[in-house]
């Protein structure tokens, strides 16, 4: 009788990461959703993290930024590790705000070791946690896996979060060395994946899991929005609305000085959604003009009224983020049926995605931003035509169901080529069984030869065919085999 290795079916998942729900925006969203979607196909997950604090950068008032805490959620076990959390972050407190998370949540992956899960799924941003991640798969023979949503090395010395040279080299080297000892490495979107590549990676780890949209909590209403009446727009008014994370890469000093432009008589008002860092400046820029309105974000359950609001969403970028970041808040834009203008450079895949069924501007151009805006607000019908190939885009391309679908399979696939086949099994232990009655025979010869006082040893083929083991010695001579059994 040959043991037969195979991965089961339902795999031990943990995910570890900074962000995750109820954060509204980004990647706690995804990370979340991600999980979610794991646990209820039948499989164990567990995610650690940290109390939620993004965008505002103030933990949430139900959760503490000090203490460990732990809770199940839609079926995942989630715990949640302290850090400290800067008021006003810039590169060096971001620094320390990401390594007080990694150092805080060390002993907690550690402890998974005795769970023994079949893959270890890390998130980035932030890469310093990712190290003890990768210690855990090497250490349980779990699969290790990294989700990249940002290159945030890159990013943060082509925003000026990070300066100098010698600094650049030695985190570009550290994140190298760190990218290639994973299995799979994945990120959002095809330029991201050929960005990878160019960092050594070997293209067989390369995997694109892209953001996706949920198209059926998510969809154009039949009726105005509720908050036209809540922020006192006319009716007749166009509404270009930015909703989401108000932070340097985003470029809303653009989009500011674009609102400064208008006036009322223009009948465009602009409505600012979000929290960051960025908002001050943004408030400072047109907070007092007559045509804006800032909110904070709004609860999930009014996520789709919100982008219902819109009659055109903007998408503001800067150029020297390109394919560094793939902008998550251009999904719910789609799936909620309106017009989108974007701020792409040709070749980036954002311009490449935005281009088919939306508007497409200059990065830094307020001009060409403008000239935009009073374009489409001005066409209705334009605005309709564009807002119907975003839908039919998102339903076709941003399913949630099929992206987490394919995610769901490729992980799977992955894992279980982390363990032998069950022809590969088979071929073994045929082999061991093979090698292991030579022995026995060799030693029973020998043992016949014995004087008397003098006990036979007993071989594992012997114990398999249930000799007894009365009056005997044993001695157990385990064969190694290539990756751990289940």
């Amino acid at each position: 009788m040959f043991l037969q290795i195979k991965r089961k079916e339902s795999m031990k998942i943990l995910i570890y990461g900074i962000n995750y729900a109820p954060e509204l925006t980004g990647i706690g969203k995804y990370t979340a959703e991600t999980a979610e979607s794991l646990a209820a196909n039948g499989h164990q997950v567990r995610v650690i993290c940290a109390p939620p604090y993004y965008p505002q950068w103030s933990v949430a008032a139900d959760f503490s930024a000090w203490r460990y805490s732990r809770q199940t959620e839609h079926g995942v076990e989630i715990t949640r590790a302290p850090l400290w959390v800067p008021k006003k972050p810039s590169g060096l407190t971001r620094l320390i705000h990401l390594a007080s998370f990694a150092l805080s949540s060390f002993p907690l992956v550690l402890r998974q070791l005795f769970w023994r899960p079949d893959a270890v799924i890390c998130i980035a941003p932030s890469l310093l946690n990712a190290p003890a991640g990768w210690l855990l798969a090497r250490l349980s023979g779990a699969h290790a896996w990294l989700h990249i949503q940002d290159f945030e090395v890159d990013a943060a010395f082509k925003l000026d979060l990070l300066k100098g040279g010698f600094l650049k080299r030695c985190a570009l080297a550290a994140e190298r060395a760190l990218l290639g000892r994973f299995d799979t490495i994945s990120t959002i979107s095809s330029k991201m994946v050929e960005h990878a590549a160019r960092k050594g990676i070997a293209p067989a780890k390369l995997v694109r899991f892209a953001n996706w949209a949920d198209t059926e909590a998510i969809f154009p209403l039949p009726r105005a929005s509720q908050f036209r009446a809540e922020l006192n727009i006319p009716a007749a008014a166009t509404v270009v609305l930015y909703s989401g994370n108000m932070g340097q890469k985003q470029g809303l000093d653009v989009l500011g000085a674009v609102a400064a432009t208008f006036t009322e008589q223009d009948a465009v008002v602009f409505v600012f959604c979000g929290n960051g860092p960025a908002r001050a400046t943004l408030d400072a820029l047109c907070g007092a003009l007559p045509h804006c309105r800032f909110i904070d974000l709004q609860p999930l359950e009014r996520l789709n009224d919100l982008l219902n609001l819109a009659d055109i969403h903007v998408l503001p970028q800067r150029a020297d983020a390109a394919d560094l970041v793939m902008p998550s808040k251009l999904t719910g834009m789609f799936a909620s049926g309106r017009a989108v203008i974007a701020m792409a450079s040709p070749g980036t895949e954002l311009f490449d995605v935005v281009a088919p069924r939306g508007v497409v501007v200059t990065p830094g151009d307020v001009e060409a931003l403008a000239t935009a805006i009073k374009k489409l607000a001005a066409n209705a019908a334009e605005r309709a035509r564009l807002g119907a190939a975003g839908r039919q885009f998102a339903r076709a391309v941003l399913s949630r169901t099929a992206v987490l679908g394919d995610f769901e399979a490729t992980l799977s696939q992955r894992c279980a080529k982390d363990l032998p086949t069950s022809t590969a099994a088979v071929e073994m232990v045929q082999a061991v069984s093979q090698a292991l009655a030579k022995a026995r025979v060799q030693q029973n010869h020998a043992a016949s030869a014995e004087p008397d006082g003098i006990h036979a040893t007993v071989s594992t083929a012997d114990q398999a065919e249930g000799e007894p083991r009365q009056n005997r010695e044993e001695t157990l001579k385990q064969q190694p085999l290539p990756s751990r059994q289940r």
